[in-house]
């Protein structure tokens, strides 16, 4: 299928590694040019190097801390006038109730609900004044069924869909589209430190906390930042402009919903 948006302009954060890069893979071989952003300029370089070698596109990098206003500043700046914006940072880091405090709970808000906003507010009236744009916000599956260790990333990404909520049906008139993608548990770095605390926690092996994990899926894996990435293109593209404000969740079907 073409998704039309062959010569289009993305911005895709996070995306050195992992499921941002996948999108940004995804986004490359239809001919997306890319404004790439992560922390660490090694591995973003050497991914941008790639891709442009895999697919001819044009790859601007911007190596920045999006959860600060300096970093921010430095993204927007690179990126404006992008048709696609793609939102994602790492999540905070796992623990119990009692663990966290306000200043936790700052840096969670900052790096996962106030940073995707600022970049939507920076770059969507580009997106308005020529009457098209998408924006894919990765979230979490715990925005619909909360993860009791990840208190801080089920507080601060429920806030970002709650934003969203209101402000996709706000600029789907101006031709501007906001979803939201909620992976499961995907085969990145995020997973292998959840299964190594595991693995801790309960005393056996780091394959075999995996394995466990694995067990609860019914797709019976993890999934893969090659498909996740195609399912953020696909919302990227011309034929997605009746999807308004969805939270779409790439889980295997480890999330026991109804709907």
């Amino acid at each position: 299928m073409d998704l039309g948006i062959a010569g289009k302009r993305a911005l895709v954060c996070a995306s050195s590694k992992g499921l941002g890069l996948g999108c940004a893979q995804a986004l490359a071989a239809e001919g997306v040019d890319l404004v790439m952003n992560a922390r660490g300029a090694e591995t973003l370089e050497a991914a941008a190097e790639a891709i442009r070698s895999d697919y001819g596109v044009n790859v601007v990098t911007v190596a920045a801390d999006v959860s600060d206003r300096q970093g921010q500043a430095e993204v927007i700046e690179a990126a404006q006038g992008v048709d696609i914006l793609v939102n994602n940072a790492g999540g905070p880091p796992p623990g119990l109730w009692s663990d966290w405090d306000r200043e936790d709970f700052i840096k969670a808000l900052d790096a996962n609900m106030l940073a995707p906003i600022a970049f939507m507010k920076a770059l969507m009236p580009g997106m308005i004044d020529k009457g098209w744009g998408r924006v894919v916000n990765i979230t979490s599956q715990s925005v619909r069924a909360p993860i009791p260790q990840l208190g801080l990333s089920n507080s601060a990404r429920t806030g970002l869909t709650g934003y969203v909520a209101g402000t996709a049906r706000q600029v789907a008139p101006d031709g501007v589209i906001i979803n939201n993608l909620l992976p499961g548990i995907h085969d990145t770095d995020r997973a292998k430190g959840l299964d190594g605390g595991a693995a801790k926690a309960g005393g056996i092996s780091v394959e075999e906390a995996r394995k466990n994990r694995a067990a609860t899926i019914p797709a019976r894996r993890y999934g893969t930042a090659e498909e996740f990435g195609k399912a953020c293109a696909f919302l990227c593209s011309q034929h997605a402009g009746f999807i308004v404000g969805q939270n779409l969740m790439l889980d295997g079907g480890a999330t026991n919903l109804t709907m």
